[in-house]
């Protein structure tokens, strides 16, 4: 087969391809940076240097935003939502409880358990909440039992990604491939047409995940909480005779290494200074801080002051007491509104009540334990920070949506909206998959309903959307689409035939999925999909086979992210509170991988006669 370089726009829109998938791939550059130079170097280039197909037929810069109107994004936006309404409602509660009570009786069989719902509720709803649900209780059995999570999180993190297989809108992958596949001719796949398939690689994955699994994981734990000291509050106060008495507040700071965070300075009953650089010291101010029980001994010492706890001298007699406050890890959700903000302005203390005391996050060199160190740190979704507060405020941390708190304790929410929120939910999914509505349309009404019943506010609808999501989904879509126009997709179809020349159909499937699944461990899996679909059609078409089973193949394989702890939202969260390693991933992702691309490329190949 000869091949000829393709049209100038088509290689352009290649290349742009390639830079993206780089961008994807780097964590400093946030995936939503990423996807807006993307989109906006798309426009400007149609815009420069315009483009006519062969058939007279142009396009427009402008319809590389025709994705922020997509029914794929529709749906995705609306079935977060819906997510977030049976979240805040507790209709999941009872399912907590129940697996929660199931492994005190018997963990064997609950692990199978946890492994089964987790995966069907997956098929249904983003999976992002269903591990955040789990994680804790995962946790709390490992603390009773003495065990390590090692051998539990990550499995059931893994069987919420292959769950989300089964079903048009178990993940925005999915809607998205159906969406474009949509666009290109290829007849509407309705919600259960892929099931069978998906379930048969979901049982061969169970009883790997179950079986298996846990015996190539080695124990881990996350080293934080013994490597870190506890912090303390106190007052450092000043005499005549203290060295630091008559000198500017800088003067004293300086005199501590910098090291001193002075929080207030109190000058007499009820009166307070404001600790401003310029401010002098007298004698009988108290200057509250915070800081490890040495760093504050050291720090009365070089300011000539004694240390006080209330009103009571520190001494061998009288130690320091964190009264009220207690250690605990948490991770940060896919969800937070802290991703992307540093660390230095994030106020996790005014707002949350946390006191920062260490970092933990896959890959990083080392944990770093000095807040002086972390505050430049970008904060990303699964990063664990040690932190120190009050029990109350951990409890409210656990009401929210921000943070995961890995305490092993469970809190999940109850109300009497949560039968009116499942309701809601299941109303949705019967709709769609008998084919009265579209699941864009099924799904908006189901917003609409959770709204107008209270089961959720308008600010907690918003926080369920991810502007990440939003812009990697609207850039995949105009890849996608000057792929299709331009004629890049058929030339990298010819491409594919050219390297497979001679060998059977079935071959080019599984070849299809597995460079899906190769693509999809390093950067985004909608990316992927997206990029992938219109290549499956155009190679369908060039081999005179049906497209769906090329369809499907992008779709299954653009799911298998289970390689490397970057491939998914959820696989950050779950490394990081398990304390894997990046090696774990690929130990027990890998073989899974394998095994699924070839249960996959098998049935796909017998259902279609290919």
């Amino acid at each position: 087969m000869n091949l000829s370089l393709p049209d100038p726009h088509a290689l352009a829109v290649l290349l742009l391809v390639v830079l993206a998938l780089v961008l994807f791939s780097r964590d400093r550059i946030p995936l939503e940076t990423s996807s807006l130079v993307v989109l906006v170097l798309l426009a400007v280039g149609f815009e420069l240097f315009p483009f006519v197909a062969a058939d007279g037929r142009s396009l427009s810069p402008v319809d590389f935003f025709l994705g922020f109107g997509h029914q794929a994004l529709i749906a995705v936006s609306a079935l977060m939502i819906l997510g977030q309404g049976l979240i805040r409602s507790g209709a999941l509660e009872p399912v907590g409880r129940l697996l929660a009570a199931s492994w005190r009786r018997s963990p064997g069989l609950s692990m199978l358990l946890t492994l089964i719902i987790c995966a069907v509720l997956s098929a249904f709803i983003n999976n992002t909440p269903i591990v955040v649900m789990l994680l804790p209780i995962l946790i709390g059995v490992a603390l009773r039992t003495g065990t390590s999570p090692s051998s539990m999180l990550l499995p059931v993190g893994l069987i919420s990604i292959i769950g989300g297989m089964a079903t048009t809108i178990g993940t925005s992958t999915n809607l998205l491939v159906v969406g474009v596949a949509f666009d290109m001719g290829v007849a509407q796949f309705q919600m259960f047409d892929f099931i069978v398939p998906a379930a048969i690689a979901g049982t061969v994955a169970l009883l790997y995940l179950w079986l298996i699994a846990p015996r190539l994981l080695p124990e881990r734990q996350v080293p934080m909480q013994s490597s870190v000291k506890r912090l303390y509050t106190a007052q450092i106060r000043l005499e005549k005779t203290s060295s630091s008495t008559g000198k500017k507040l800088s003067e004293a700071i300086e005199a501590c290494d910098g090291e001193l965070k002075v929080e207030k300075i109190q000058r007499g009953p009820g009166v307070f200074v404001t600790p401003l650089p310029d401010v002098k010291l007298k004698a009988g101010d108290r200057i509250t801080t915070t800081n490890t029980q040495d760093n504050l001994r050291e720090f009365a010492h070089l300011l000539g002051g004694k240390l006080y706890s209330g009103d009571v001298e520190v001494d061998d007699s009288h130690p320091l007491e964190a009264l009220n406050q207690q250690i605990a890890e948490v991770a940060i959700t896919p969800t937070s509104r802290l991703l992307g903000v540093r660390i230095g302005q994030a106020r996790l203390l005014s707002r949350f009540g946390l006191r920062l005391l260490a970092l933990h996050r896959f890959n990083s060199s080392e944990e770093q334990t000095r807040t002086t160190d972390l505050d430049n740190i970008v904060l990303r979704s699964g990063d664990v920070l040690l932190v120190q507060s009050s029990p109350n405020r951990l409890n409210q941390l656990k009401d929210g949506t921000d943070f995961l708190v890995l305490d092993g304790s469970v809190n999940l929410p109850k109300t009497s909206k949560a039968p009116i929120a499942l309701g809601i939910m299941a109303t949705v999914i019967v709709v769609a998959a008998v084919g009265l509505l579209p699941i864009a349309i099924s799904a908006l009404l189901g917003v609409l309903a959770l709204l107008a019943t209270r089961c959720l506010t308008w600010k907690e609808a918003m926080s369920a959307l991810s502007i990440q999501v939003i812009m990697i989904i609207v850039t995949s879509l105009a890849l996608g689409m000057a792929l299709m126009r331009t004629g890049g997709a058929d030339w990298l179809a010819q491409v594919f035939l050219a390297v497979s020349f001679g060998v059977p159909s079935f071959v080019i499937l599984g070849g299809l999925m597995l460079a899906m699944a190769a693509l999809t461990n390093v950067v985004s899996n909608n990316a992927a999909a997206v990029i992938g679909t219109p290549i499956a059609i155009s190679l369908a078409q060039q081999l005179m086979l049906p497209a769906e089973p090329f369809v499907l193949a992008v779709l299954f394989g653009a799911n298998l992210s289970f390689a490397t702890p970057m491939a998914y939202q959820t696989n950050l969260l779950v490394m990081n509170a398990g304390g894997y390693k990046f090696n774990d991933f690929v130990r027990v992702g890998l073989p899974l991988l394998i095994l699924l691309w070839l249960v996959l490329t098998a049935t796909l190949s017998y259902a279609y006669r290919i």
